[in-house]
């Protein structure tokens, strides 16, 4: 009796093993088919004065949908938009009026990822590709300055994702929304809760020519100086490269360092002025990278620069810059510049307008690089295809910002509007029809200098609370200064002001499809009646069917055992 006992305890526990395993193998049914993983890119989280702004979350895990459906439950939907398909003023409202959503995916278009090579720097932009990054602006300019309580990614399409947004569409059509009961695709980040980043650095780089000073001459060499802040700030921190604002600046600076170089390597052709050249951080936050770097100087230094000449935004422009100044026209520093610009514009072929504008020592607010010198009653002016002072936070190199929309010409010819200028005027050769810079000479324009580090700059964000000290890309703007200049120095200060920046910037999403619970519980059934079936075919096959029937027979009471 003890023996049969055992062998139904035994056979008990084995029914009790499969039917654990299949609720185990049912459970996974959800998570067993991956559609596809992709890279994301996380709307940008900070706060302005304590005020937040930006995606407030960075996980994930929803079911899909291809649209905002009227009167619809969508606090655990991630919607999936299409940027070419996105209404400005419907995700506007949407989110103004804070309406409940578990996540948004915005699909950017193929051509501004820094992996699309095709057709980059040609400068002539389509009807349809200016409605586009005009487009990306303004989705852009929406979401830096709206606080969203979820969280919100950015992904390049690709043939991947657009499969699984036609699979999505089309479930979308037959008006049954994914959801547990229904089934459809899963959208999963796991990242961790963003912090704040604590004590954010900026780093800026200088390098010096200096200029050849005559035997027993006790005056300091006047100095020119050349700067470009480098760094960028966008929606999504980890594709803000900034092609043009400022990479452009940024490659014109090195090469027309390069270029000076070559003239002051001979002491013979070494003119007798100090060039400057500054790389700057924290350019989207009213300058404070250039504005400490000036608080290094010394009274001397400051007062030794005849004027400063600021590279912003040079390299989407089709026949006319702009010279942006706080002091007057009639300025004689001002004066003289201006009109060393303009010959050398005319024949280039180029024009080049004034812009003057006060600057309000009581603003906090700076427009311009060169208010910064201003400031400090330095004359200065910024050099930029911009005609008017974008607002905060704008223009910074963000999405729109990228290599396909760049003219690698203008930058060409912006490189040789500023380095004749220059050097007309350290020479004193204005008013001479002589180029120094011919195209033809060993001090031509190297295409293939700035197409390199174009290249670079175009794949490399830049926003610097999430740039370390060490940076690779910092080291090498350093190096490459220090290949051209002497007495390169680096200066690292944190980032001061209203700002505060939390990380998470870039994750892996999981697209899964998913199985409908009703789907689910069919699938137990069938699976539960085989067992079954399968059990009792080899109970009676080997005990017979009296040792079957016993496993579901009531035990005797213990009092009828007693009886």
């Amino acid at each position: 009796m003890a023996t049969r006992k055992g062998r139904e305890g035994e056979m008990l526990e084995s029914v009790y093993s499969v039917i654990a395993l299949v609720f185990v193998l049912v459970a996974c049914v959800e998570l067993c088919d991956a559609a596809t993983v992709v890279d994301v890119y996380r709307l940008i989280q900070y706060d302005l004065a304590g005020v937040p702004f930006g995606s407030r979350l960075a996980n994930l895990n929803h079911h899909a949908a291809s649209g905002f459906a009227p009167a619809a439950d969508l606090s655990r939907t991630v919607v999936i938009v299409p940027v070419r398909d996105v209404n400005i003023t419907f995700i506007g409202d949407y989110i103004t009026q804070k309406q409940p959503l578990g996540g948004l995916l915005f699909l950017l278009p193929r051509m501004i990822s820094s992996d699309n090579r095709d057709d980059m720097g040609r400068g002539d932009q389509t009807f349809e590709e200016k409605l586009m990054r005009n487009l990306l602006g303004e989705l852009e300019q929406l979401l830096i300055h709206a606080s969203i309580p979820y969280p919100v990614y950015f992904a390049f399409e690709d043939d991947n994702i657009d499969d699984v947004l036609t699979d999505i569409k089309r479930n979308d059509a037959t008006s049954q929304p994914a959801t547990a009961t229904t089934g459809g695709y899963k959208l999963v980040v796991s990242a961790p809760e963003p912090k704040k980043i604590v004590s954010p650095t900026i780093t800026n780089i200088q390098g010096w020519l200096p200029g050849l000073k005559v035997d027993g001459d006790a005056n300091q060499l006047p100095t020119i100086a050349i700067v470009a802040s480098y760094d960028t700030f966008g929606a999504a921190p980890a594709l803000s490269v900034g092609s043009d604002s400022n990479g452009s600046g940024v490659v014109a600076l090195l090469e027309i360092a390069r270029l000076f170089s070559l003239l002051y390597s001979n002491p013979k052709t070494r003119g007798r002025y100090n060039l400057l050249f500054g790389l700057t951080s924290g350019g989207p936050y009213n300058y404070n990278g250039t504005h400490k770097w000036l608080r290094s100087f010394d009274q001397r230094l400051r007062e030794s620069i005849d004027y400063a000449i600021c590279l912003n935004s040079i390299g989407s422009w089709d026949n006319e810059l702009w010279i942006h100044v706080s002091k007057p026209p009639e300025n004689a520093y001002i004066k003289q510049m201006f009109e060393g610009f303009t010959e050398v514009a005319e024949e280039l072929g180029l024009k080049v307008g004034l812009k003057h504008k006060k600057i309000n020592i009581s603003n906090p607010r700076v427009a311009w690089e060169h208010e910064q010198f201003s400031r400090l009653r330095v004359t200065a002016a910024t050099l930029s295809e911009l005609s008017v002072a974008p607002e905060l936070l704008e223009r910074t190199g963000g999405l729109s910002d990228s290599r396909h929309f760049l003219n690698e010409a203008a930058i060409i010819r912006s490189i040789k509007l500023v380095a004749e200028s220059l050097a007309r005027h350290i020479y004193g050769h204005e008013g001479k029809n002589i180029q120094i810079f011919a195209d033809d000479s060993s001090l031509a324009v190297n295409p293939s200098y700035i197409q390199s580090w174009l290249h670079l700059l175009s794949r490399t964000p830049r926003v610097a609370p999430f740039c370390s000290k060490n940076d690779p890309f910092i080291l090498a703007l350093k190096k490459e200064l220090a290949d051209h200049t002497v007495e390169v120095n680096v200066q690292h200060e944190v980032l001061d002001g209203m700002f505060t920046f939390y990380d998470s910037t870039k994750a892996r999403l999981n697209i899964y499809q998913v199985a409908s619970v009703t789907f689910d519980l069919l699938l137990l059934l069938v699976l539960g009646s085989y067992l079954i079936v399968l059990f009792s075919f080899l109970v009676i096959t080997t005990r017979g069917l009296d040792d079957l029937i016993s496993l579901f027979r009531r035990p005797p009471s213990r009092k009828l055992k007693t009886a």
